[in-house]
């Protein structure tokens, strides 16, 4: 009987009426391989990042499958050559295992390009439906046809018997399924990405027609890794820098993602060294040595992320370094070791991952922000205090974008606030500074230092400053009209405001529409170093002073100052900041210097206002280094608008 069986195997035929199956020519070199590279697969995935996506998760399921159908295989054909060795039940069972497997991996390959389409939720259920039940059938006729042996038996006396093929059904009908969902949504999906998809399906199919046509039965299972490895390479890869280890800013989002929805924490460590930032350069070799050893040798399964050309996070998962505090101590021991050798300045950043953070997603963000509040060659450890006020500032940035989109001048989020100023000729307050706060359902009153800067990165604060202006005016008139004596009110602006070509039509428009006199309004800017804008500004100026309007010249004393072109620009009044009047007090030569600026000034027809004043001495210095104006806390704090009939003076009859 053995040697019937392994003459009707290896040759074919027919006998007593009975469909002998052909299994000539069958080798389990290709079952191995799909085995082997499987197994390499699994290697370099715990080897490199990649993203946790629902697809990924698939993908883990179709390798494991086809390890699966790969092992059955083998067992399959090995019992049909030798079935003394093996019961007829295992022989079945290996069948069985072998083609459900493979009805599986088409069944999740239908899945797998379902997800990405993002097809909506009628067509995801039509064709989700139609391939659960077509799988439904043919993995249940399988099973069946072999229990029953209406599809495979063997009889008595080593016959195959077949009646029909389900496997050839199944696969033409998965086939159909998939190429139909690509065609018909191919826009959907980027053209490089598509065709590698079709042309890998397409071989498959070619590999697995030959194979038929030859009578083989070798590389059935094989064709199933051709797509395997079209998804590993086109979907799931994370190219990864070879030099430095690195893989890109995506993939960590995915991580972040990924921890948070199982309950793990991270710990996050960021090297942030600006004069890589934005150049598109490498850092050097003794660097790139450098980051390697550090995340390489201090951690254990640590991931490093290149988030930008002059940024890096490490990610490393805290469950695998229970000791990861002095691994972090020693590190950075070894970063400032090595730190003389580049000499390249440099922001660390080292935080544990927080729930508040991880719900958004945004630890790049968060990064950038405590960035911008560090000095160089710093680290900090992140605490509760940063969370908070970095989520006060994306709400502070949400509420200005709302602001800004709205461009209501009435918006009563933004309040105006002023310090009135004394007349030094006069003796009295006839002059204020309009400041700028924001009063935010959430924070309440909010100070100029906490969203003045953001405003203008974000290109908001024109909107801000406008709402200011028309407040002022309207509260001008409201005062003029209870026959108060106001000169005038200040407002600053920005540098890059006055860059814009509108800008002098939109001071214009508001005061104009107000119907209160241009003298009653004067203009805040400090000084640029920019020729351009120096150019520009003197245009503006020149144009808006023609109104009427005056123009101060803010913070002068601080930083840069070019005299040749403040002598240039048309200001009326110059305002010394507090720290030349802070210096008078400690330095004579300083004291000596100021006065003569001032006089210098005075001597041009321009007034000088000095600022920050909070004290008599300071008073007495300022009227002695020829003050025309004081303002300070020494006679009035900022108060809201509503408050200057406080200071100012109505007109006697």
């Amino acid at each position: 009987m053995g040697c019937a069986f392994t003459w009707m195997y290896n040759c074919g035929g027919i006998m007593d009426g009975k469909t002998v199956l052909y299994y000539n020519h069958y080798s389990p070199v290709g079952d191995v391989l799909v085995i082997a590279t499987c197994l390499v697969f699994i290697i370099l995935i715990r080897s490199v990042y990649i993203s946790k996506t629902k697809n990924f998760l698939l993908f883990r399921i179709i390798l494991g499958l086809l390890m699966v159908a790969g092992s059955a295989s083998i067992f399959y054909h090995v019992a049909l050559k030798d079935p003394k060795s093996f019961e007829v039940p295992a022989i079945y069972t290996f069948r069985v295992v072998y083609r459900v497997s493979l009805f599986t991996i088409l069944f999740l390959y239908v899945l797998y390009s379902i997800i990405p389409l993002r097809l909506d939720k009628n067509s995801d259920k039509r064709y989700l439906i139609i391939s659960g039940l077509g799988y439904i059938i043919l993995v249940t006729t399988e099973v069946l046809g072999v229990v029953f042996g209406f599809i495979f038996h063997i009889t008595d006396d080593g016959v195959i018997d077949r009646n029909f093929n389900t496997y050839t059904i199944g696969y033409t009908f998965f086939v159909f399924m998939l190429l139909f969902i690509l065609i018909r949504y191919r826009n959907r999906l980027v053209k490089l990405i598509y065709y590698g998809i079709i042309g890998t399906f397409s071989i498959s199919a070619l590999v697995m027609l030959i194979q038929r046509v030859n009578n083989l039965s070798s590389y059935t299972t094989a064709t199933f890794l051709f797509p395997t490895i079209t998804l590993l390479y086109l979907i799931h890869s994370n190219p990864v820098d070879i030099e430095i280890g690195a893989v890109n800013v995506m993939a960590f989002e995915d991580m972040i993602r990924y921890y948070h929805s199982h309950n793990k924490q991270l710990l996050l460590m960021s090297l942030f060294m600006h004069d890589f930032e934005g150049t598109g350069k490498k850092y050097p070799v003794d660097i790139q040595h450098s980051v390697r050893h550090f995340y390489s040798d201090f951690f254990k399964g640590a991931v490093l992320f290149q988030i930008s050309s002059g940024r890096m996070i490490l990610a490393v998962d805290i469950s695998k370094n229970p000791a990861y505090e002095n691994s972090v101590n020693n590190m950075l021991l070894s970063f400032q070791e090595e730190y003389p050798k580049y000499k390249k300045d440099f922001k660390i950043i080292v935080q544990k991952t927080v729930d508040e953070i991880s719900s958004e997603n945004d630890y790049v963000g968060f990064v950038k922000y405590l960035e911008s509040k560090m000095k160089e060659n710093d680290v900090h450890f992140v605490d509760e205090n940063d969370v908070k006020t970095y989520h006060e500032y994306k709400y502070i940035l949400q509420e200005l974008a709302d602001i800004n989109a709205k461009k209501d001048l009435d918006d009563p989020r933004v309040v105006v606030f002023c310090q009135p100023v004394l007349n030094i000729i006069t003796g009295k307050y006839d002059t204020a500074e309009a400041l700028m706060r924001l009063n935010l359902d959430r924070l309440g009153m909010v100070y100029p230092d906490r969203f003045i800067k953001v405003a203008e990165e974000n290109n908001y604060i024109h909107t801000l400053s406008m709402i200011i202006l028309h407040k002022v005016c309207i509260h001008i008139k409201s005062l003029l009209e209870c026959m108060y004596f106001v000169k005038r009110i200040s407002v600053n602006f920005a540098v890059s405001e006055v860059r814009e070509d509108g800008f002098c039509d939109d001071i214009n428009g508001i005061i104009e529409k107000s119907g209160i006199p241009y003298d009653k309004i004067a203009v805040e800017i400090t000084e640029s170093q920019n020729d351009n804008d120096f150019m520009v500004m003197k245009d503006k100026i020149n144009e808006l002073r023609q109104r009427g309007i005056k123009f101060y010249l803010d913070d002068f004393g601080t930083g840069y100052s070019n005299f040749e072109r403040i002598m240039e620009l048309p200001f009326d009044i110059i305002k010394f900041d507090r720290s030349l009047v802070i210096a008078c007090g400690s330095d004579y030569k300083s004291q000596k210097m100021v006065y003569h600026l001032a006089r210098m000034f005075s001597e041009m027809n321009y007034s000088v206002l000095y600022e920050g004043v909070e004290t008599i001495e300071d008073e007495e210095k300022c009227k002695n280094m020829c003050a025309n104006y004081l303002q300070g806390y020494k006679y009035s704090r900022p108060i809201p608008i509503e408050q200057l009939v406080e200071y100012f003076e109505k007109k006697t009859a």
